[in-house]
Protein backbone atom coordinates (compact mmCIF):
# COMPACT_ATOMS: atom_id res chain seq x y z
CA UNK A 1 0.00 0.00 0.00
CA UNK A 2 1.78 3.73 -0.53
CA UNK A 3 3.40 5.52 2.24
CA UNK A 4 1.01 8.28 1.77
CA UNK A 5 -2.13 6.21 2.52
CA UNK A 6 -1.14 5.50 5.63
CA UNK A 7 -1.89 8.61 8.07
CA UNK A 8 -4.18 8.81 10.48
CA UNK A 9 -6.14 11.08 8.66
CA UNK A 10 -6.29 9.21 4.96
CA UNK A 11 -9.47 9.67 3.50
CA UNK A 12 -12.36 7.01 4.71
CA UNK A 13 -13.53 6.26 0.92
CA UNK A 14 -9.88 6.47 -0.31
CA UNK A 15 -8.98 3.24 2.27
CA UNK A 16 -12.01 1.22 1.71
CA UNK A 17 -11.21 1.59 -2.11
CA UNK A 18 -7.57 0.64 -1.75
CA UNK A 19 -8.77 -2.16 0.76
CA UNK A 20 -11.29 -3.35 -1.47
CA UNK A 21 -8.60 -3.57 -4.35
CA UNK A 22 -6.18 -5.23 -2.23
CA UNK A 23 -8.80 -7.74 -1.43
CA UNK A 24 -10.07 -8.29 -5.45
CA UNK A 25 -6.18 -8.33 -6.32
CA UNK A 26 -5.56 -11.21 -3.77
CA UNK A 27 -8.49 -13.45 -5.40
CA UNK A 28 -7.31 -12.94 -8.54
CA UNK A 29 -3.98 -14.51 -7.82
CA UNK A 30 -5.23 -17.52 -6.34
CA UNK A 31 -8.36 -19.47 -7.92
CA UNK A 32 -10.00 -20.87 -5.56
CA UNK A 33 -12.34 -23.90 -5.35
CA UNK A 34 -15.10 -24.15 -8.05
CA UNK A 35 -12.83 -21.09 -10.19
CA UNK A 36 -15.11 -18.52 -12.68
CA UNK A 37 -11.82 -18.50 -14.55
CA UNK A 38 -11.94 -22.13 -15.25
CA UNK A 39 -15.61 -22.64 -15.24
CA UNK A 40 -16.01 -19.94 -17.60
CA UNK A 41 -13.31 -21.61 -20.15
CA UNK A 42 -15.27 -25.10 -19.97
CA UNK A 43 -18.55 -23.71 -20.90
CA UNK A 44 -17.24 -23.38 -24.60
CA UNK A 45 -16.34 -27.30 -24.41
CA UNK A 46 -18.34 -30.36 -24.08
CA UNK A 47 -17.79 -33.19 -22.27
CA UNK A 48 -17.38 -36.38 -24.56
CA UNK A 49 -21.63 -37.46 -24.59
CA UNK A 50 -22.29 -34.13 -25.57
CA UNK A 51 -19.99 -34.52 -28.26
CA UNK A 52 -22.06 -37.40 -29.81
CA UNK A 53 -19.53 -40.07 -28.06
CA UNK A 54 -20.93 -43.52 -26.61
CA UNK A 55 -18.20 -45.29 -24.32
CA UNK A 56 -19.36 -48.71 -23.92
CA UNK A 57 -22.93 -50.28 -23.37
CA UNK A 58 -24.50 -49.75 -20.06
CA UNK A 59 -26.02 -46.80 -18.99
CA UNK A 60 -24.47 -43.36 -16.84
CA UNK A 61 -25.95 -42.27 -13.63
CA UNK A 62 -27.76 -38.88 -14.13
CA UNK A 63 -24.46 -37.11 -13.86
CA UNK A 64 -22.22 -39.18 -15.32
CA UNK A 65 -20.08 -38.36 -12.77
CA UNK A 66 -18.13 -40.03 -9.59
CA UNK A 67 -20.85 -38.34 -7.33
CA UNK A 68 -23.80 -40.43 -8.83
CA UNK A 69 -22.66 -42.66 -6.27
CA UNK A 70 -24.39 -41.69 -3.36
CA UNK A 71 -22.65 -39.35 -0.75
CA UNK A 72 -19.45 -38.87 -2.69
CA UNK A 73 -18.06 -35.68 -2.27
CA UNK A 74 -15.85 -34.00 -4.99
CA UNK A 75 -14.02 -30.29 -3.98
CA UNK A 76 -11.19 -28.25 -6.06
CA UNK A 77 -8.78 -25.87 -5.27
CA UNK A 78 -7.15 -24.41 -8.62
CA UNK A 79 -3.82 -22.04 -8.43
CA UNK A 80 -3.57 -19.82 -11.01
CA UNK A 81 -0.80 -17.10 -10.68
CA UNK A 82 1.62 -15.13 -12.32
CA UNK A 83 2.90 -16.58 -15.47
CA UNK A 84 4.50 -20.18 -14.00
CA UNK A 85 1.99 -20.99 -11.15
CA UNK A 86 -0.65 -23.62 -12.71
CA UNK A 87 -1.56 -26.32 -9.40
CA UNK A 88 -3.90 -27.52 -7.32
CA UNK A 89 -5.62 -29.69 -4.86
CA UNK A 90 -8.99 -32.18 -5.53
CA UNK A 91 -10.25 -33.52 -2.49
CA UNK A 92 -12.83 -36.84 -2.92
CA UNK A 93 -14.67 -37.50 -0.35
CA UNK A 94 -16.35 -40.96 0.35
CA UNK A 95 -19.48 -39.45 2.63
CA UNK A 96 -19.93 -36.78 4.54
CA UNK A 97 -19.33 -38.54 8.30
CA UNK A 98 -16.09 -38.48 10.24
CA UNK A 99 -14.29 -40.78 8.22
CA UNK A 100 -12.02 -41.98 10.53
CA UNK A 101 -15.11 -43.36 12.97
CA UNK A 102 -16.25 -44.43 9.86
CA UNK A 103 -13.77 -45.86 7.19
CA UNK A 104 -14.89 -47.81 4.49
CA UNK A 105 -13.20 -50.86 2.36
CA UNK A 106 -10.84 -49.13 0.22
CA UNK A 107 -7.77 -50.99 -2.13
CA UNK A 108 -5.16 -50.19 -4.16
CA UNK A 109 -3.79 -51.53 -7.22
CA UNK A 110 -0.51 -50.43 -8.93
CA UNK A 111 -0.26 -50.59 -12.70
CA UNK A 112 2.91 -48.85 -13.13
CA UNK A 113 4.89 -47.84 -9.48
CA UNK A 114 6.65 -44.42 -10.03
CA UNK A 115 4.56 -42.59 -7.75
CA UNK A 116 4.21 -40.84 -4.63
CA UNK A 117 1.05 -42.34 -3.27
CA UNK A 118 0.90 -42.12 0.54
CA UNK A 119 -1.06 -43.96 2.55
CA UNK A 120 -1.14 -46.88 0.13
CA UNK A 121 0.33 -49.91 2.14
CA UNK A 122 -2.23 -49.70 5.36
CA UNK A 123 -4.76 -49.44 2.73
CA UNK A 124 -3.73 -52.52 1.30
CA UNK A 125 -3.30 -54.22 4.22
CA UNK A 126 -6.08 -53.40 6.22
CA UNK A 127 -8.25 -53.01 3.60
CA UNK A 128 -10.04 -49.14 5.10
CA UNK A 129 -9.81 -45.88 3.97
CA UNK A 130 -9.92 -43.50 7.12
CA UNK A 131 -9.49 -39.95 5.42
CA UNK A 132 -10.56 -38.06 2.44
CA UNK A 133 -8.64 -38.96 -0.67
CA UNK A 134 -6.53 -35.96 -1.67
CA UNK A 135 -4.74 -35.74 -5.36
CA UNK A 136 -2.52 -33.04 -6.05
CA UNK A 137 1.19 -32.24 -7.64
CA UNK A 138 4.27 -34.17 -6.94
CA UNK A 139 6.07 -32.16 -4.80
CA UNK A 140 3.00 -30.66 -2.21
CA UNK A 141 2.36 -34.18 -1.54
CA UNK A 142 3.71 -34.43 2.43
CA UNK A 143 2.25 -30.68 2.58
CA UNK A 144 -1.02 -31.97 1.61
CA UNK A 145 -1.14 -35.04 3.92
CA UNK A 146 0.27 -32.83 6.69
CA UNK A 147 -2.79 -30.38 6.40
CA UNK A 148 -5.25 -34.05 6.12
CA UNK A 149 -3.53 -34.57 9.09
CA UNK A 150 -4.91 -31.05 10.98
CA UNK A 151 -8.20 -31.59 9.24
CA UNK A 152 -9.13 -34.84 10.85
CA UNK A 153 -7.56 -34.38 13.91
CA UNK A 154 -9.37 -31.51 14.74
CA UNK A 155 -12.61 -33.53 14.06
CA UNK A 156 -15.04 -34.03 16.25
CA UNK A 157 -14.65 -37.49 18.01
CA UNK A 158 -11.23 -37.59 17.20
CA UNK A 159 -9.95 -35.69 20.34
CA UNK A 160 -7.66 -38.91 21.42
CA UNK A 161 -6.79 -40.26 17.90
CA UNK A 162 -3.26 -40.95 17.87
CA UNK A 163 -2.54 -42.50 14.23
CA UNK A 164 -3.76 -41.39 10.81
CA UNK A 165 -3.21 -42.59 7.80
CA UNK A 166 -3.53 -40.10 4.88
CA UNK A 167 -4.58 -41.23 1.61
CA UNK A 168 -2.60 -38.52 -0.98
CA UNK A 169 -1.74 -38.92 -4.44
CA UNK A 170 -0.12 -37.19 -7.30
CA UNK A 171 0.93 -36.71 -11.05
CA UNK A 172 3.94 -34.44 -11.70
CA UNK A 173 2.62 -30.62 -13.16
CA UNK A 174 6.01 -29.48 -13.66
CA UNK A 175 6.05 -28.91 -17.38
CA UNK A 176 3.56 -26.26 -16.64
CA UNK A 177 4.33 -25.64 -13.15
CA UNK A 178 7.11 -23.73 -11.28
CA UNK A 179 6.63 -27.27 -8.91
CA UNK A 180 10.05 -26.54 -6.76
CA UNK A 181 7.87 -23.54 -4.85
CA UNK A 182 5.17 -25.90 -3.78
CA UNK A 183 2.78 -23.55 -3.93
CA UNK A 184 0.21 -25.87 -2.45
CA UNK A 185 -1.26 -24.54 1.34
CA UNK A 186 -2.82 -26.00 4.00
CA UNK A 187 -5.33 -23.62 3.31
CA UNK A 188 -6.10 -25.13 -0.43
CA UNK A 189 -6.28 -28.10 0.73
CA UNK A 190 -8.66 -27.43 3.68
CA UNK A 191 -10.69 -25.46 0.89
CA UNK A 192 -11.12 -28.14 -1.39
CA UNK A 193 -12.06 -30.38 1.55
CA UNK A 194 -14.35 -28.14 3.23
CA UNK A 195 -16.15 -26.91 -0.15
CA UNK A 196 -16.64 -30.42 -1.26
CA UNK A 197 -19.79 -31.00 -2.90
CA UNK A 198 -22.51 -33.74 -4.26
CA UNK A 199 -23.87 -32.61 -7.71
CA UNK A 200 -21.85 -31.92 -10.92
CA UNK A 201 -18.06 -31.95 -11.00
CA UNK A 202 -15.67 -29.57 -12.32
CA UNK A 203 -13.57 -30.86 -15.16
CA UNK A 204 -10.88 -29.90 -17.33
CA UNK A 205 -8.01 -27.60 -16.00
CA UNK A 206 -8.95 -27.62 -12.57
CA UNK A 207 -7.77 -28.28 -9.57
CA UNK A 208 -5.19 -31.01 -9.19
CA UNK A 209 -5.35 -31.30 -12.76
CA UNK A 210 -4.86 -27.45 -13.72
CA UNK A 211 -1.07 -27.86 -14.71
CA UNK A 212 -1.23 -31.74 -15.76
CA UNK A 213 -0.39 -32.86 -19.37
CA UNK A 214 -2.17 -36.12 -21.28
CA UNK A 215 -1.33 -37.65 -24.52
CA UNK A 216 1.01 -33.98 -25.51
CA UNK A 217 -2.55 -32.09 -25.27
CA UNK A 218 -3.83 -30.15 -21.67
CA UNK A 219 -5.39 -33.46 -19.74
CA UNK A 220 -6.97 -32.62 -16.39
CA UNK A 221 -9.67 -33.43 -14.29
CA UNK A 222 -12.80 -36.05 -15.53
CA UNK A 223 -15.52 -38.14 -14.65
CA UNK A 224 -18.00 -40.68 -15.38
CA UNK A 225 -19.90 -42.92 -14.48
CA UNK A 226 -22.23 -46.31 -14.57
CA UNK A 227 -25.62 -47.59 -13.14
CA UNK A 228 -26.09 -51.25 -13.92
CA UNK A 229 -29.80 -52.25 -14.70
CA UNK A 230 -31.65 -53.49 -11.61
CA UNK A 231 -31.27 -56.94 -13.06
CA UNK A 232 -27.56 -56.71 -12.86
CA UNK A 233 -28.13 -55.20 -8.66
CA UNK A 234 -28.99 -51.87 -9.98
CA UNK A 235 -25.43 -50.23 -8.56
CA UNK A 236 -23.88 -47.28 -9.20
CA UNK A 237 -19.88 -47.21 -9.89
CA UNK A 238 -18.22 -43.61 -10.48
CA UNK A 239 -14.90 -43.01 -11.59
CA UNK A 240 -12.90 -39.74 -11.21
CA UNK A 241 -9.49 -39.08 -12.65
CA UNK A 242 -6.32 -36.79 -13.08
CA UNK A 243 -4.73 -37.49 -16.07
CA UNK A 244 -1.19 -36.54 -17.06
CA UNK A 245 0.37 -39.86 -18.99
CA UNK A 246 1.48 -40.15 -22.82
CA UNK A 247 0.81 -42.72 -25.80
CA UNK A 248 -0.85 -42.60 -28.61
CA UNK A 249 -4.25 -41.18 -28.27
CA UNK A 250 -7.48 -43.38 -29.36
CA UNK A 251 -10.74 -42.70 -28.70
CA UNK A 252 -13.52 -45.77 -29.33
CA UNK A 253 -11.38 -47.46 -31.61
CA UNK A 254 -10.59 -44.59 -33.70
CA UNK A 255 -6.45 -43.63 -33.87
CA UNK A 256 -6.74 -39.66 -33.11
CA UNK A 257 -3.74 -39.24 -31.94
CA UNK A 258 -2.06 -40.64 -34.93
CA UNK A 259 -4.28 -38.65 -37.46
CA UNK A 260 -3.82 -35.66 -35.65
CA UNK A 261 0.61 -35.92 -36.13
CA UNK A 262 0.66 -36.06 -31.82
CA UNK A 263 1.37 -39.37 -30.71
CA UNK A 264 4.47 -40.94 -28.80
CA UNK A 265 7.51 -41.91 -30.59
CA UNK A 266 6.56 -39.92 -33.35
CA UNK A 267 9.68 -38.72 -34.52
CA UNK A 268 11.87 -41.74 -34.03
CA UNK A 269 13.52 -43.22 -36.59
CA UNK A 270 11.62 -46.52 -38.28
CA UNK A 271 8.15 -45.61 -36.50
CA UNK A 272 5.63 -44.98 -39.01
CA UNK A 273 4.77 -41.76 -40.04
CA UNK A 274 4.20 -39.39 -42.78
CA UNK A 275 3.54 -36.34 -42.11
CA UNK A 276 0.22 -35.05 -44.22
CA UNK A 277 0.99 -32.05 -46.91
CA UNK A 278 -0.28 -29.15 -45.44
CA UNK A 279 -0.35 -29.96 -41.94
CA UNK A 280 -0.50 -28.07 -39.32
CA UNK A 281 0.39 -30.21 -36.69
CA UNK A 282 3.75 -28.98 -34.82
CA UNK A 283 7.13 -30.29 -34.99
CA UNK A 284 8.69 -31.70 -31.96
CA UNK A 285 9.72 -29.09 -29.68
CA UNK A 286 7.78 -26.26 -31.81
CA UNK A 287 5.08 -25.53 -29.16
CA UNK A 288 6.75 -27.22 -26.45
CA UNK A 289 5.17 -30.46 -26.67
CA UNK A 290 7.91 -32.92 -26.78
CA UNK A 291 5.43 -35.80 -27.15
CA UNK A 292 7.10 -37.47 -23.95
CA UNK A 293 5.22 -40.30 -23.19
CA UNK A 294 6.29 -40.08 -19.06
CA UNK A 295 3.99 -39.32 -16.63
CA UNK A 296 1.06 -40.76 -14.31
CA UNK A 297 -2.76 -41.33 -13.71
CA UNK A 298 -4.70 -41.58 -10.90
CA UNK A 299 -7.66 -43.03 -11.20
CA UNK A 300 -10.14 -42.65 -8.28
CA UNK A 301 -13.43 -45.38 -8.45
CA UNK A 302 -16.52 -45.04 -6.23
CA UNK A 303 -19.26 -47.69 -6.12
CA UNK A 304 -22.47 -48.09 -3.56
CA UNK A 305 -21.83 -52.03 -4.12
CA UNK A 306 -21.25 -54.02 -0.80
CA UNK A 307 -17.81 -54.84 -2.31
CA UNK A 308 -14.85 -55.91 0.48
CA UNK A 309 -11.19 -54.78 0.00
CA UNK A 310 -10.71 -57.59 -2.21
CA UNK A 311 -12.84 -57.46 -4.43
CA UNK A 312 -12.52 -53.48 -4.56
CA UNK A 313 -8.45 -54.48 -5.64
CA UNK A 314 -9.84 -56.75 -8.50
CA UNK A 315 -12.12 -53.46 -9.26
CA UNK A 316 -9.14 -51.29 -9.39
CA UNK A 317 -7.28 -53.69 -11.43
CA UNK A 318 -9.79 -53.45 -14.70
CA UNK A 319 -9.42 -49.85 -14.20
CA UNK A 320 -5.99 -50.21 -16.55
CA UNK A 321 -7.62 -51.73 -18.50
CA UNK A 322 -10.15 -48.79 -19.44
CA UNK A 323 -6.80 -46.48 -19.11
CA UNK A 324 -5.26 -48.91 -21.92
CA UNK A 325 -8.12 -48.36 -24.25
CA UNK A 326 -6.90 -44.80 -24.64
CA UNK A 327 -3.69 -45.73 -26.09
CA UNK A 328 -2.08 -45.00 -22.46
CA UNK A 329 1.49 -46.86 -23.41
CA UNK A 330 2.57 -47.34 -19.27
CA UNK A 331 6.09 -45.97 -20.13
CA UNK A 332 8.65 -46.54 -16.97
CA UNK A 333 8.11 -43.30 -15.90
CA UNK A 334 4.39 -43.41 -15.35
CA UNK A 335 2.74 -43.59 -12.04
CA UNK A 336 0.03 -45.40 -12.65
CA UNK A 337 -2.47 -46.36 -9.77
CA UNK A 338 -6.35 -46.77 -9.08
CA UNK A 339 -7.92 -46.16 -5.43
CA UNK A 340 -11.37 -47.88 -4.96
CA UNK A 341 -13.59 -47.85 -2.19
CA UNK A 342 -17.34 -48.73 -1.66
CA UNK A 343 -20.18 -46.67 0.49
CA UNK A 344 -22.26 -49.15 1.20
CA UNK A 345 -23.91 -49.03 4.88
CA UNK A 346 -23.52 -53.08 4.47
CA UNK A 347 -19.84 -52.68 4.77
CA UNK A 348 -18.86 -49.06 6.59
CA UNK A 349 -16.17 -50.14 9.31
CA UNK A 350 -17.70 -48.07 12.14
CA UNK A 351 -15.18 -47.73 14.80
CA UNK A 352 -17.10 -47.82 18.34
CA UNK A 353 -16.24 -45.90 21.64
CA UNK A 354 -14.63 -48.66 23.76
CA UNK A 355 -12.56 -51.72 22.84
CA UNK A 356 -14.85 -54.33 23.46
CA UNK A 357 -16.68 -52.95 20.80
CA UNK A 358 -13.60 -52.44 18.56
CA UNK A 359 -12.99 -56.05 19.05
CA UNK A 360 -16.05 -57.32 18.15
CA UNK A 361 -17.48 -59.86 15.31
CA UNK A 362 -18.84 -57.23 12.03
CA UNK A 363 -21.57 -58.79 10.07
CA UNK A 364 -21.80 -58.10 6.35
CA UNK A 365 -23.60 -58.62 3.35
CA UNK A 366 -20.67 -59.22 0.57
CA UNK A 367 -21.48 -59.59 -3.28
CA UNK A 368 -20.49 -63.26 -4.59
CA UNK A 369 -17.60 -63.13 -6.21
CA UNK A 370 -19.82 -64.54 -9.28
CA UNK A 371 -21.69 -61.16 -9.30
CA UNK A 372 -18.45 -58.83 -9.85
CA UNK A 373 -18.04 -59.04 -13.79
CA UNK A 374 -20.47 -56.29 -14.51
CA UNK A 375 -19.30 -54.05 -11.71
CA UNK A 376 -15.74 -54.88 -13.48
CA UNK A 377 -17.00 -53.62 -17.19
CA UNK A 378 -18.57 -50.71 -15.24
CA UNK A 379 -14.76 -49.78 -13.80
CA UNK A 380 -13.47 -50.29 -17.69
CA UNK A 381 -16.39 -48.06 -19.68
CA UNK A 382 -16.07 -44.87 -16.73
CA UNK A 383 -12.49 -45.00 -16.60
CA UNK A 384 -12.43 -44.98 -20.20
CA UNK A 385 -14.74 -42.40 -20.28
CA UNK A 386 -13.48 -39.76 -17.13
CA UNK A 387 -10.25 -40.26 -19.63
CA UNK A 388 -12.08 -38.93 -22.42
CA UNK A 389 -13.62 -35.82 -20.80
CA UNK A 390 -10.25 -34.63 -18.60
CA UNK A 391 -9.08 -33.91 -22.54
CA UNK A 392 -12.52 -32.40 -23.91
CA UNK A 393 -12.89 -30.21 -20.82
CA UNK A 394 -9.44 -29.08 -20.27
CA UNK A 395 -8.17 -25.91 -22.46
CA UNK A 396 -5.07 -24.60 -23.59
CA UNK A 397 -2.52 -23.78 -20.96
CA UNK A 398 0.62 -21.56 -20.85
CA UNK A 399 3.02 -21.50 -18.27
CA UNK A 400 6.68 -21.74 -17.63
CA UNK A 401 7.35 -20.50 -21.14
CA UNK A 402 5.04 -23.18 -22.68
CA UNK A 403 2.04 -23.69 -24.25
CA UNK A 404 0.03 -26.84 -24.03
CA UNK A 405 -2.84 -26.93 -27.01
CA UNK A 406 -5.88 -28.29 -25.61
CA UNK A 407 -7.36 -31.54 -27.93
CA UNK A 408 -8.75 -29.67 -31.35
CA UNK A 409 -12.44 -30.83 -30.93
CA UNK A 410 -13.12 -30.42 -34.63
CA UNK A 411 -10.36 -32.12 -36.03
CA UNK A 412 -11.36 -35.17 -33.52
CA UNK A 413 -14.85 -34.95 -34.28
CA UNK A 414 -14.37 -35.51 -37.99
CA UNK A 415 -11.41 -38.46 -36.87
CA UNK A 416 -14.23 -39.98 -35.13
CA UNK A 417 -16.50 -39.72 -38.15
CA UNK A 418 -14.64 -41.14 -40.56
CA UNK A 419 -13.29 -44.10 -38.14
CA UNK A 420 -17.55 -44.50 -37.46
CA UNK A 421 -16.90 -43.81 -34.10
CA UNK A 422 -19.50 -41.67 -33.10
CA UNK A 423 -22.81 -43.41 -31.65
CA UNK A 424 -25.42 -40.22 -32.35
CA UNK A 425 -25.32 -36.88 -33.86
CA UNK A 426 -22.97 -34.88 -32.59
CA UNK A 427 -24.31 -30.94 -30.43
CA UNK A 428 -21.38 -29.38 -31.61
CA UNK A 429 -22.16 -27.63 -34.67
CA UNK A 430 -19.55 -25.14 -35.16
CA UNK A 431 -15.48 -25.02 -33.88
CA UNK A 432 -14.16 -24.51 -30.43
CA UNK A 433 -12.40 -21.76 -29.65
CA UNK A 434 -9.49 -21.76 -28.31
CA UNK A 435 -8.64 -19.74 -24.56
CA UNK A 436 -5.97 -19.21 -23.33
CA UNK A 437 -5.19 -19.85 -19.11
Amino acid sequence: MDRRLRGRNKPPLLTAGVVLITILMTSLLTVRPSANRSGLQNIQRPRVRDAGITVGILPTGPLNAITDVAGVLVGHTTIVRGENIRTGVTAILPHNANPFLEKVPGAVFVGNGFGKLMGSTQVNELGEIETPILLTSTLSVPRVADAVLDYMLALPGNENVQSVNPVVAETNDGYLNEIRRRHVTSADVLAAIKTAKSGPVDEGSVGAGTGTVAFGFKGGIGTASRKLPAALGGFTIGVLVQTNFGGILTINGAPVGRELEQYYLKDQPGVAHQKKKGSTAPDKGESGNSYEVDGSIIIVIATDAPVDARNLGRMAARAMMGLAKTGATGSNGSGDYAIAFSTSGDVRIRVAGNAGDRNSARNTKLLPNDAMSPLFLAVIEATEEAIYNSLFRATTTTSRGHTIQELPLERTLEILRKHGALKRQSKVQRPMSNVSD
